[in-house]
């Protein structure tokens, strides 16, 4: 019985040994590399830069009041159609006291140099009817007169458009607010009741309304200063609007910035597009858009992905397998590339594949 134990632990000793043997000899060999291939594909490249920005009407005006006082009613609201001098709101006149006190002492001076001017010309009149003056002296007294009821005209409609706003003698009206351009109100930031402040040398004004042209549409956005040199007017941009998931829409550059701005450390220059609109989409002012501009496209190029190249120097190859997992370098000549695909001129065909590196 102990032999046979014996015999036993001697067996398994030897298996343990032989079998640690054989695993740590496996372990020391190594695996055969498989490399992957790829082939060629024939695909279109399209080298292009991207712009942000957005949407804009070409034609944008904000209307400001020209008197101060008070919203008394508005005729319009946002999202109308507006035609040129259709009216937008009525102001009511808070006069300034110190112009309302000077126009009003300027009408009763006005009236006190009007009645003495009648008085003359009444007197005048009778020494001219005797013969006891001349026409010519007759006459100074009549333009003076004349002078005199002019001034008073205008004091009287100084008076009225400092109350009222508006004069009928004089036909003027100065607290109604009018459209300057045809075309889409977009804001109306005032209501009935708000203060509002007149548009002068010291001051802007209370804005009443903001109209804008929405059938003439641009899009407004920056480039880098790399790509600024690639790019020139009448070159078509792909406007990709966030808002819109449909069709981009297409258009045309007309305007590249002679000067750049400092963004971050990165000099941007400005562009500008003419939208080309469409009659089955409406197109909001404020869409922000990424414009794809196009700087070369070639169509339907042998192509491979740009990491199966080696360079070397000015020179530039690929491996490609001439047997199974035995690969030769060949030097090959390339053209447009994507950033991801690039077109190849010479040096191997679309059934060859290509080792991946």
């Amino acid at each position: 019985m102990k032999k046979f134990f014996a015999i036993l632990s001697v067996i398994l000793i030897v298996g343990l040994f032989v079998g640690t043997a054989v695993f740590l000899y496996s372990k020391s060999q190594e695996k055969p590399v498989v490399f992957e291939t790829e082939k060629p594909i024939v695909t279109d490249i399209v080298n292009k830069t991207v712009a942000t920005g957005k949407i804009i009407p070409r034609k944008e005006v904000e209307i400001k009041s020209q008197v101060s006082g008070v919203v008394e009613r508005i005729y319009t609201e946002a999202g109308e159609a507006i035609a040129k001098g259709e009216l937008i709101s009525k102001i009511r006149i808070i006069p300034n006291m110190e112009r309302l006190n000077r126009a009003e002492s300027q009408l009763e001076t006005a009236k006190l140099e009007f009645a003495n001017a009648s008085r003359e010309l009444e007197q005048q009149k009778k020494l001219f009817g005797e013969q006891l003056i001349s026409q010519f002296e007759y006459n100074k007294y009549f333009h003076e007169y004349n002078l005199q009821a002019e001034t008073l005209e205008s004091a009287e409609s100084n008076l009225a458009i400092i109350r009222e706003g508006a004069s009928q003698k004089a036909g003027k009206v100065s607290n109604l607010v009018h459209a300057t351009l045809e075309g889409l109100i977009l804001d109306i930031p005032v209501k009935e009741g708000t203060f509002v402040t007149e548009t002068n040398t010291f001051n802007a004004g209370t804005t009443i309304a903001t109209i804008a042209n929405m059938q003439d549409m641009i899009f407004e956005g920056t480039v880098d200063e790399a790509e600024v040199g690639k790019i020139h007017e009448g070159m078509e941009l792909l406007l990709s609007i966030g808002a819109m998931e449909a069709e981009p829409f297409k258009a045309e550059l007309e305007y590249i910035s002679p000067k750049g701005w400092d963004d971050q450390g990165t000099i941007k220059f400005q562009i500008r597009a003419a939208v080309k609109l469409r009659d089955d989409k409406f197109l909001r002012a404020g869409y922000s858009a990424n414009a794809d501009i196009v700087l070369a496209k070639h169509e339907q190029v042998l192509a491979i992905n740009e990491r199966l190249l080696i360079f070397e120097g000015d020179e530039v190859f690929v491996e490609v397998e001439t047997a199974p997992q035995i690969f030769e370098k060949r030097q090959v000549k390339t053209g447009l590339s994507n950033g991801i695909h690039i077109e190849i001129l010479e040096g191997v065909n679309k059934d060859m594949s290509l080792k991946r590196q």
